[in-house]
């Protein structure tokens, strides 16, 4: 896998990355070679419109294919399916996406710092919609940093029909990025705090890849509780097996204040419904409807309360 061009504030890091990317490629995955065969056989076609600032990102229109185009986009599509993050349209396929993560981008967009010129780190990005909408905010630079292969592959996707957007992926976890880059004026981390065995050390990462002043945006799951309230489950948290602390509201404010964080404050509180995360045609497993106690939605089915997540922003 070739590293793409990196800015100049990342060029001290190219040797790291470049080691850290050889190590993904070496990494066994029987599916590789066919989804590199699906990327391959896109069709090679300019899409008559992209739309990256609607809740649906939008790739082409029906109309840009052939039939013969359109049977093989479909059969890429399915081929990388479950799709969890978008939703997407691609020449008039629209993907349902387990997640509506536009909801997500919805509750931050208005109280962030305004995206327009900044460098922008999205962590845990998944399949990348996010950093899709950052580019539609006008960011002159997006990172996305995802360790799945699949879900580099979704990103791909897309990357292929807007080849030249400063938008790029690294698949591997923030822990492996090299640290203190102090680079970025605005990094995101959602979704992933609770599935670090050390939120504090995932709190340093974060900060010291921001520039001085810049802004941090963390979404994760919370729990109701006090200052110093946090809680650990046993095993599984609504059948996640790398669930590992939970904390109050409280509690991941006074974290920021400890790791140097300033101007901390939460912005948003809901808790997840079924309407938000499910089972769609495009990902047909179970999804948090099946994590819920059938008899009481506001526990999951190991007995805890039900996802609850909030929206946090800090500056460095």
């Amino acid at each position: 896998m070739s590293i793409f061009p990196l800015p100049a504030g990342l060029s001290p890091f190219e040797d790291a990355i470049r080691q850290e990317l050889l190590r993904f490629e070496s990494k066994p995955n029987g599916h590789r070679e066919g989804w590199r065969g699906c990327l391959r056989s896109l069709p090679t076609v300019n899409p008559s419109s992209i739309h990256l600032n609607s809740d649906t990102v939008q790739i082409g229109l029906k109309s840009d294919l052939t039939e013969a185009q359109a049977d093989v986009l479909q059969q890429c599509l399915q081929a990388f399916k479950p799709w969890r993050k978008g939703p997407f349209q691609f020449f008039g396929t629209h993907i349902d996406t387990e997640w509506r993560s536009d909801w997500k981008w919805n509750r931050l967009k208005d109280s962030i710092q305004p995206l327009k010129g900044r460098k922008v780190l999205d962590v845990g990005c998944g399949s990348g919609y996010h950093c899709w909408r950052m580019l539609g905010a006008e960011a002159a630079y997006v990172l996305g940093i995802d360790p799945s292969l699949l879900y580099w592959m979704q990103f791909q996707m897309v990357k292929k029909y807007i080849p030249t957007a400063p938008v790029f992926y690294l698949p591997f976890k923030m822990e492996h990025f090299p640290p203190k880059t102090q680079f970025f004026d605005s990094v995101f981390s959602m979704g992933v705090l609770y599935h670090r065995k050390s939120p504090f050390l995932h709190l340093e990462e974060l900060k010291y890849a921001l520039r001085m002043g810049a802004e941090h945006i963390l979404e994760t799951l919370i729990t109701d509780g006090p200052l110093h309230h946090c809680f650990v489950p046993s095993d599984r948290y609504a059948q996640m097996r790398n669930v590992w602390c939970i904390p109050s509201i409280d509690t991941l404010l006074l974290w920021l204040k400890k790791m140097g964080f300033r101007n901390e404050r939460c912005i948003h509180v809901s808790t997840t419904t079924v309407e938000e995360q499910r089972t769609t045609e495009w990902m047909t497993f179970h999804s948090l409807k099946d994590y819920l106690d059938p008899k009481d939605n506001s526990r999951t089915i190991e007995g805890y309360p039900a996802p609850k997540r909030a929206i946090l922003l800090a500056n460095r």
